[in-house]
């Protein structure tokens, strides 16, 4: 048996079947509209605008290390600018939701090379401030409704399309998009050059340094692009809402640490995390929600059970066991099977 006989591979049965599976659901969730009701569409909708958070969250602390516990801050950074230009700007919808991203780039910038300065429970700190400094001041825009907040008026939201019932078809796609498109980015981004690199500094930062790795950039990179796509989800999130306040754009529960526990419970630093752990997080939500605060008790016992029990999450427990990777991300080798004796 020779090293030739061996073959390098980063497919898989599993992922093929997967692949599979995924192309045929999808299919099914683009035709909602027409077999599924409207409180159906909503949910599904938030679920996929979740998965979408979910997983940008899991690219820079599962990858990148960079345990932020203030994204928030461009979840309503992006639906404040939805209202600003879709109100005084005279944008459609759909052109601000892009533009929101745009914004939500340039601003993390300087925000990226302030906060970049700190390191460990001071960075999460950090952004948990800088969270508090964007709420605070948009609180102050008397134009967009101050602290008690805005409506979209009826024009625009109108202007997506002039039935109602199309323009639930159209806020649903456009969740759904979401996260096709921050699933497959996050997917593409890590089989890259760069996800490697990104990969190599999860694993070993000093390591990865000494091999010429330029961490910093590799890591203002990676929150500079989800910082990009963080705003764009919020735009799509308060044009669902059809209004904002900044006590709900800013809000650190349903924006950071719900985000936190589902991909904590799904497994972080894996693709197939995020999916798994907003699933169980809406089967809780939808079954416990009419417990009130019981409901939150319960997602922290799951959550602490699970950290101790389970630290890689439910799909990690998988991975382990059956050896499983619906998203293979680096190469395997596979060994030729033996030749039966005659």
């Amino acid at each position: 048996m020779s090293l030739q006989d061996y073959t390098v591979t980063r497919s898989s049965q599993a992922a093929r079947v997967a692949a599979v599976l995924g192309a045929l659901a999808l299919i099914v969730l683009v035709c909602a509209p027409w077999w599924a009701g409207r409180a159906d569409m909503r949910l599904m909708g938030e679920l996929f605008l979740y998965l979408a958070l979910a997983s940008l969250w899991n690219l820079m602390a599962g990858y990148a290390g960079l345990v932020s516990v203030g994204q928030q801050a461009f979840v309503g950074f992006g639906g404040y600018v939805l209202f600003a230009l879709t109100m005084f700007g005279g944008l459609h919808p759909l052109a601000a939701i892009g533009l929101a991203g745009l914004l939500g780039a340039l601003v993390s910038m300087p925000v990226a090379v302030l906060i970049f300065r700190l390191r460990g429970a001071y960075f999460a700190i950090g952004t948990w401030v800088i969270a508090e400094v964007f709420r605070l001041g948009f609180a102050q825009i008397s134009a967009l409704g101050g602290g008690s907040g805005s409506s979209l008026p009826v024009a625009i939201v109108k202007s997506l399309a002039s039935k109602r019932a199309m323009r639930e078809s159209i806020s649903y796609w456009l969740a759904l998009g979401a996260a096709v498109l921050v699933v497959g980015c996050v997917y593409l981004f890590l089989r890259s050059r760069k996800g490697l690199a990104l990969t190599a500094i999860r694993d070993n930062e000093l390591a990865a340094a000494s091999l010429g790795i330029d961490i910093w950039r590799a890591k203002f990179t990676v929150y500079v692009v989800t910082s990009a796509l963080t705003a764009m989800i919020g735009a799509l999130i308060f044009l669902q809402k059809l209004r904002i306040s900044p006590d709900a754009a800013f809000s650190v529960n349903d924006w950071t640490a719900f985000v936190i526990f589902i991909v904590v419970i799904g497994g972080i630093g894996t693709i197939e995390g995020p999916i798994i752990g907003t699933l169980v997080f809406f089967a809780l939500r939808e079954t416990l929600a009419d417990l009130g605060t019981i409901y939150l008790i319960v997602l922290g016992l799951v959550a602490i059970v699970m950290m101790l029990r389970a630290p890689k999450g439910i799909w990690g427990l998988v991975r382990s066991r059956f050896d499983l990777q619906l998203f293979p991300l680096g190469y395997r080798v596979i060994a030729p099977k033996p030749e039966k004796e005659a």
